[in-house]
């Protein structure tokens, strides 16, 4: 099961974020040979889907990043979205994060 976190974006900056993954035991989810895929949604069913750029920062330490350009999050109306990650290794995927993002509008152009 995934763990639920709600993020915030601000609009026109550039946003990254950085988690460490823990298996149900407590002990750290390691990465190794893994390969990250997040995506944003206005709804779980639009058809419209914004990347995130996700990489693996320590893979022993269960860490990885998610990121947005300051030119992508400029593009994204303000509001509440649903987002999630995944991981794949050996074409078998999870989803480790989930839940509500929040884009706040920015006002400097």
């Amino acid at each position: 099961m995934a763990v639920k976190a709600n993020l915030v974006v601000d609009q026109g900056s550039d946003f990254q974020k950085t988690v460490t993954l823990k298996n149900v035991d407590g002990t750290v989810f390691d990465l190794s040979g893994y390969t990250g895929y997040a995506q944003m949604r206005k709804s779980y069913g639009s058809t419209t889907a914004t990347n995130f750029s996700v990489s693996i920062t320590s893979a022993a330490g269960g860490q990885l990043s998610l990121g947005l350009s300051h030119t992508v999050t400029a593009n994204i109306t303000a509001g509440r979205y649903v987002y999630d990650v995944e991981v794949e290794k050996n074409s078998a995927r999870k989803r480790v994060l989930e839940g509500i993002l929040t884009v706040t509008p920015g006002v400097t152009q």
